[in-house]
């Protein structure tokens, strides 16, 4: 498929999304503009976080419960200031730093596609570099699969009590591949602020909003736009 530069987009018409992810900060941080894009387009946009991201601190004083905890409250306030309320978001509470693609995972992702019934699911690519998280290309390969095709057959996961559903597209990010690049020059302060709740990931408040517009900027650059997003485009209907 063609390469594809996204400026609008409201003119795809995309009336769900479904964003799957391993850890809080992973959507404000790959793909937080295109979701505040997505919101402003009119599209219902829907999170599944797998992990609480319980691992996410070296604080002797905390526990992995009291990290989880503190990490689901900034993700809900992240997901606020780019439009998704609390309630679209799911957290499946499965432990950090130790998804693997299994058939549970992908069962956990299937209920979330039949239950939310996406046009559009934007996932992590499987295969990025491995100096990225290991839950991040278990994720991504379980929402492939989940996508295609556990969700779509009928006898796959019976006892989830929700109808089939077929997942056209999926957008990948952080890829090495991409095909498909989002315009966010107009949502980027919101991504970055969105960003920003996500203190205890070290939301340093002079170099982190520098570091996501030189990002955004690096990606935009290969193809002509001032800051953008980048993915790689599936096709699975």
């Amino acid at each position: 498929m063609q390469s594809e530069i996204i400026r609008d987009l409201a003119a795809l018409g995309i009336g769900r999304a479904l964003v799957v992810v391993a850890h809080p900060d992973d959507i404000e941080s790959w793909c937080g503009g295109t979701v505040a894009g997505l919101v402003e387009a009119g599209t219902d946009v829907a999170y599944l976080l797998c992990t609480s991201g319980d691992k996410g601190s070296n604080d002797p004083a905390q526990t992995a419960a009291q990290i989880a905890a503190l990490r689901e409250g900034e993700q809900i306030a992240a997901a606020r200031e780019l439009g998704v309320a609390a309630a679209q978001i799911t957290f499946a509470r499965l432990l950090d730093g130790e998804l693997e693609p299994t058939l549970a995972l992908r069962r956990v992702i299937t209920g979330a596609i039949r239950a939310q019934r996406p046009d559009l699911l934007i996932t992590h690519d499987p295969a990025p570099p491995y100096r990225l998280h290991p839950d991040h290309r278990a994720v991504g390969r379980a929402a492939l699969d989940a996508a295609f095709a556990s969700a779509r057959d009928r006898l796959m996961f019976p006892d989830l009590a929700l109808a089939p559903h077929i997942v056209p597209t999926a957008w990948l990010f952080a890829t090495e591949q991409p095909d498909l690049w989002v315009d966010i020059a107009a949502t980027l302060a919101r991504k970055i602020a969105a960003r920003m709740q996500h203190v205890s990931q070290g939301a340093d408040p002079q170099a982190l909003p520098r570091h996501w517009r030189a990002r955004a900027a690096e990606a935009g650059a290969a193809v002509g736009l001032t800051a953008a997003e980048a993915f790689q485009r599936v096709t699975l209907a």
